[in-house]
C-alpha cells in the first residue's frame, strides 16, 4: 500500500535542488524566464549571421510570445494551439506589410485586428489576450516599413518560424515533465466517481471505479522521482479524495435504501436526487480542472462545490422538518459527511492547480456535464458561437481606437508610431474593472521601460552586448510575469523597445515620440474605459440579477396557473419564457465580466453564482413542466407551490435590490410544500415542481450569506 498523500518515506530529506524542482513544477517562473530568453537567442544568432536584422524583430517577438505561453491540457491539444498560434502570428505580420503601402488598407487591416482580438478573447479567456496584444504589434509594426508582397513574405516567414522556435521550446520539455498522464489517470478517477453517485447503487460500477482508484495510485507511484514528488502527492490527494468522496456517496446509497419503504413527501426525494445530481456533476467538473489545469475549470468546480453545500443543506432541513425525523438519522448523518468533506476537497483540488490564485474573465454558467468526457480543448476553448456583449463593444472600442492610432501614425510617418495604437491594445479590456485595475501597472510600467530602453540604446553598447542584455529582459518578463505585473511590463517594453530600436539611429527626438505615443495611447484607453464603462461590474450586477430573479418569479406564477387549471402553452407564457431566459443570458454575461474585477470588487463571487445558476435551474423545470399542461389532467397542487417559489424568488431579488439591512431577514430556506407527485395524474409536473423547491432552498442560502449592497459599497469606499 503507497504511503498516504504528501508523506515522504523515513529518513528523506530534500535538498536544496528537490526544492527548486519541486517549485517549479507547480509555479515554473524560472522556467518561464529560460523559455523566453531561449526563445530570443535563436533569431538573434540567425538574424546576425545573415544580417537580416528586420526579420529577427518579429522572429523574436513571436518566438518570446509563444514561449511565454503556460499552455496546458493533453499533448494534443497543447500542439493545435501552439500552432494555431505561429500561423495568426505569421498571418499578421504579412497583413501589415501587404498593406503598409496603403493607409486605406491599413485601416481596414487595424479593424480586422480589433475584431480579431475580440474573437481570440472569446475563444479563451487564457491564451486570447496574449494573442490579441502580440499580433496587433506585429501587424503595427510591419505598417511602419515600405511594405509590399516581398515585404510580407518575408515578416510572415520570419514570424511563423519564430512561432514554431517557441512552440519547440515547449515540446523538448514534454518529455521530461509529462505531467499530463498523471492528471489523466486522476481525472479518470473522478469520471468513475460521477458513474457512481446516484441514489441506487450498482455494483459493477463500483467495482469498476476501485478498479480505477487502483490503477490510477499505480500511475502516480510508478511515475514518481525525487524531483517530482511534491507533485505526484498532490496527485495521489486528489486521488485519495476521490475514494472518500465515493465512500461517501455509498453510505448515502445504503443509508437512503433503508428509508425507501417509508412514506417520504416528492420534496424529500428530489431534493436527495439533487444531492446525487450535483455530486455526479462535482466529479466531472473536478476531471476537467485537474486535466485542463484551467482556471475557469476550477472557478466552475468552486461554484458546484458551493451549490453542492447549499443542496444538502436544504435536504437536511427537510429532514429535520419530517415528523418520524429519528428513522431518517443515517441518511441525515451520511449527508452530513459528504457536505463535511467539501472545504478539504476544495483545498486539494487547488494545490494541484498551479495557477489556482489567478484572475481572469470567465463563465460561471454551470452547464450539464453528464455527457462530458475529458476533452481538454473542450475546457480550453470556448467554442459556443454567441459572442458576449462586452466583447462586442470591446471590439468596437478598440477598432475606433486602434484606427485613431494608426491613423496618426500613418499620416504624421510617426518611425516609432506603432506604439500608439500598440498601447491601446495592451490597456484596454473588455471590462472596465479590468482596463482601471491593470492600466497604472500597464501604462507606468511601460513609460518606465521605455525610459529605461532609451537610456540604454544611448550608451551605444557593442551589438552583441546590447542583444545579451536584451535575453536577460526577456528572461525578467518571463520570470515576474506571474509574480509581479507591474515589473514584469518593465522588462517586456525594455525589450520590445531595445529590439526595435538596436539597429537604427537613436536620437532624442525618436525617444520624445515614443514615449508621447505610449502616453497617448494610455489615455486613450482609460478614457475609452471611462466613457463606455464607467461603473465597477459587481455594481451592476445584483440589479441584473434581481431582474431575472422577477422575470422568474411571473414566469413560475404563469405556469403555475396553466398547470393547475390545464391551460395550454399559451403565448403570454411564452412571452414570459423569452424574458426570463434573456433576463438569465444578461445575468452570466455580467457575472463574466465581474470575475475579471479587482477582488475586492468580486464580493462573494461564488455565491452569486450559485444564485444565477439555481435561478436557471429553476427556469429549465418550468420549460418542462408547462409542457405538461393538459385540460384533462389539471392539476391544483400546482398552484400553491408556485405561488411560493415565486414569493421566495421575489424576496432574494428584493436583498440584491436593497441597499439596507433587509438581507439578514430573509429566511434561507423554503418549507417544503406539495404531495407525492405519485399520487398527481400529472406527477411529472407536480415532481417538477417539487424539484425546484431544493434549488430555491439552495439560492436562498447562498443569498443570505450576502452582504448588503450599501454596506459593501460603503465598506470599499472607506478602504
Amino acid at each position: 500500500m503507497p504511503a498516504a498523500a504528501g508523506s515522504s518515506p523515513p529518513g528523506f530529506r530534500p535538498t536544496l535542488v528537490d526544492r527548486f524542482f519541486a517549485t517549479e513544477f507547480s509555479n515554473p517562473d524560472v522556467g518561464r524566464g529560460l523559455r523566453c530568453m531561449a526563445s530570443f537567442m535563436a533569431p538573434f544568432a540567425i538574424g546576425l549571421s545573415g544580417r537580416h536584422l528586420v526579420e529577427m524583430i518579429f522572429a523574436a517577438l513571436a518566438a518570446q510570445v509563444l514561449a511565454n505561453v503556460d499552455v496546458r491540457g493533453s499533448y494534443g491539444l497543447r500542439l493545435s494551439l501552439l500552432m494555431a498560434m505561429s500561423v495568426i502570428l505569421g498571418a499578421s505580420a504579412g497583413l501589415g506589410a501587404l498593406v503598409a503601402p496603403s493607409l486605406l488598407a491599413c485601416l481596414l487591416a487595424t479593424v480586422a485586428i480589433g475584431l480579431g482580438a475580440a474573437v481570440w478573447r472569446h475563444l479563451s479567456s487564457d491564451y486570447g489576450p496574449s494573442l490579441a496584444v502580440a499580433s496587433g504589434l506585429l501587424c503595427f509594426i510591419a505598417m511602419t516599413e515600405k511594405g509590399g508582397l516581398s515585404a510580407a513574405e518575408g515578416h510572415a516567414i520570419a514570424a511563423l518560424g519564430g512561432g514554431l522556435w517557441g512552440a519547440f521550446l515547449h515540446i523538448v520539455l514534454w518529455p521530461i515533465r509529462p505531467q499530463h498522464a498523471l492528471r489523466q489517470a486522476v481525472g479518470v478517477s473522478w469520471l468513475a466517481v460521477a458513474e457512481v453517485s446516484s441514489l441506487k447503487a450498482e455494483h459493477a460500477k463500483e467495482a469498476a471505479l476501485r478498479s480505477t482508484l487502483d490503477q490510477a495510485r499505480s500511475v502516480l507511484w510508478g511515475a514518481r522521482a525525487r524531483r517530482n514528488r511534491g507533485v505526484i502527492e498532490k496527485l495521489d490527494g486528489l486521488n485519495n479524495a476521490a475514494a472518500r468522496i465515493a465512500h461517501r456517496v455509498s453510505a448515502f446509497q445504503s443509508a437512503w435504501e433503508e428509508v425507501a419503504g417509508l412514506p417520504m413527501s416528492g420534496e424529500l426525494k428530489s431534493a436527495a436526487e439533487n444531492v446525487m445530481s450535483v455530486t455526479a456533476n462535482l466529479a466531472r467538473a473536478v476531471a476537467l480542472a485537474v486535466v485542463s489545469r484551467q482556471p475557469g475549470q476550477l472557478g466552475g468546480a468552486e461554484v458546484r462545490l458551493r451549490r453542492l453545500d447549499h443542496l444538502v443543506g436544504v435536504f437536511r432541513r427537510y429532514v429535520a422538518e419530517r415528523p418520524d425525523a429519528t428513522s431518517w438519522a443515517a441518511v441525515d448523518s451520511t449527508a452530513g459527511q459528504l457536505a463535511s468533506y467539501l472545504p478539504e476537497l476544495r483545498e486539494t483540488l487547488r494545490g494541484t492547480m498551479e495557477r489556482a490564485g489567478d484572475q481572469g474573465a470567465f463563465s460561471l454558467e454551470l452547464l450539464d456535464l453528464a455527457q462530458q468526457r475529458l476533452r481538454p480543448l473542450a475546457a480550453a476553448i470556448n467554442l459556443t458561437p454567441r459572442l458576449d456583449p462586452a466583447l462586442k463593444r470591446y471590439a468596437v472600442r478598440i477598432a475606433v481606437l486602434a484606427l485613431l492610432g494608426v491613423w496618426a501614425m500613418k499620416t504624421l510617418d510617426l518611425r516609432h508610431g506603432y506604439w500608439l495604437p500598440f498601447t491601446t491594445l495592451v490597456v484596454l479590456q473588455p471590462d472596465y474593472g479590468s482596463t482601471r485595475l491593470r492600466a497604472t501597472q500597464r501604462l507606468l510600467g511601460t513609460l518606465a521601460g521605455s525610459i529605461l530602453a532609451s537610456l540604454v540604446l544611448w550608451l551605444r553598447l557593442p551589438f552583441p552586448v546590447l542583444m545579451a542584455a536584451t535575453a536577460l529582459t526577456a528572461f525578467g518578463f518571463g520570470f515576474f510575469l506571474r509574480r509581479n505585473y507591474g515589473i514584469a511590463v518593465i522588462y517586456i517594453t525594455l525589450f520590445v523597445v531595445v529590439l526595435t530600436e538596436s539597429i537604427g539611429p537613436v536620437t532624442l527626438a525618436l525617444t520624445v515620440e515614443r514615449v508621447a505615443d505610449t502616453f497617448a495611447g494610455g489615455l486613450l484607453a482609460l478614457l475609452a474605459a471611462l466613457v463606455f464603462w464607467p461603473a465597477w461590474e459587481e455594481d451592476r450586477f445584483r440589479p441584473v440579477l434581481a431582474r431575472a430573479l422577477r422575470a422568474n418569479a411571473r414566469y413560475m406564477r404563469i405556469v403555475g396557473e396553466r398547470v393547475a387549471t390545464g391551460k395550454p402553452y399559451d403565448a403570454e407564457a411564452v412571452a414570459a419564457k423569452r424574458a426570463t431566459e434573456s433576463a438569465s443570458a444578461e445575468v452570466f454575461s455580467s457575472l463574466q465580466r465581474m470575475s475579471g474585477d479587482p477582488k475586492n470588487f468580486r464580493d462573494r463571487l461564488s455565491e452569486l453564482a450559485v444564485v444565477a445558476n439555481g435561478n436557471q435551474r429553476v427556469t429549465r423545470s418550468l420549460n418542462l413542466i408547462i409542457l405538461q399542461s393538459h385540460p384533462d389532467f389539471p392539476i391544483p397542487e400546482a398552484r400553491g407551490i408556485s405561488l411560493a417559489r415565486a414569493e421566495a424568488l421575489e424576496r432574494m431579488a428584493l436583498s440584491l435590490d436593497d441597499c439596507g439591512a433587509r438581507l439578514e431577514s430573509v429566511a434561507p430556506s423554503v418549507d417544503p410544500l406539495g404531495q407525492d407527485g405519485s399520487s398527481a395524474a400529472g406527477g411529472i409536473a407536480l415532481g417538477q415542481l417539487q424539484r425546484t423547491g431544493a434549488e430555491v432552498g439552495a439560492m436562498m442560502i447562498a443569498a443570505a450569506q450576502l452582504a448588503p449592497a450599501g454596506r459593501l459599497a460603503a465598506s470599499r469606499k472607506a478602504a
